[in-house]
């Protein structure tokens, strides 16, 4: 039943449309000025049928995308993914080395679960919006931004469609 999902997804661009893009790279550079972490979102409608033969899950794909768009490649080592696999409902955040003392696995899974919520009540923009605004909170607590007020952009604030 898996590959009938991944067949016959919805496009990313349909859920995330270009203004919506716009909107989301706001919120994430609006982030980044409260913290000196990096926030990355990325979104997957589906995945191919050899990665399906492969057995190849969220977390794997997420993880892939992580290290394919260089989310670990900050200076800080606090580089975050926030990533959706839209054919099985699936979302996955990845933590750089350098947050992983800092924010535990459950603060990880609760922002999970409230995008999953904020998905079904509220839609896609709306819903990752909010989890960009949880992350940055969590960054915020942990990273202070830069006291200069310097912005140290090291990776691109624009979401990622993948596939």
């Amino acid at each position: 039943m898996r590959w009938l999902r991944h067949l016959f997804a919805p496009a990313a661009q349909a859920a995330f449309p270009p203004a919506s893009l716009d909107r989301i790279a706001q919120a994430i550079a609006d982030g980044e000025k409260r913290h000196s972490g990096q926030v990355m979102f990325a979104v997957e409608s589906d995945l191919s049928l050899t990665l399906l033969w492969q057995g190849i899950n969220a977390r794997q794909r997420a993880e892939h995308a992580f290290a394919v768009l260089r989310t670990w490649d900050t200076q800080a080592n606090n580089g975050v993914l926030i990533y959706l696999l839209l054919a099985d409902h699936a979302i996955e955040i990845v933590a750089d080395r350098g947050l992983r003392a800092q924010v535990d696995e459950a603060q990880w899974q609760l922002v999970c679960e409230h995008l999953r919520q904020q998905l079904n009540e509220r839609g896609h923009e709306a819903a990752v919006l909010a989890a960009v605004n949880e992350v940055s909170d969590l960054l915020a607590a942990r990273f202070a931004p830069d006291p200069a007020g310097r912005s140290h952009n090291e990776l691109p604030d624009r979401p990622q469609l993948l596939g």
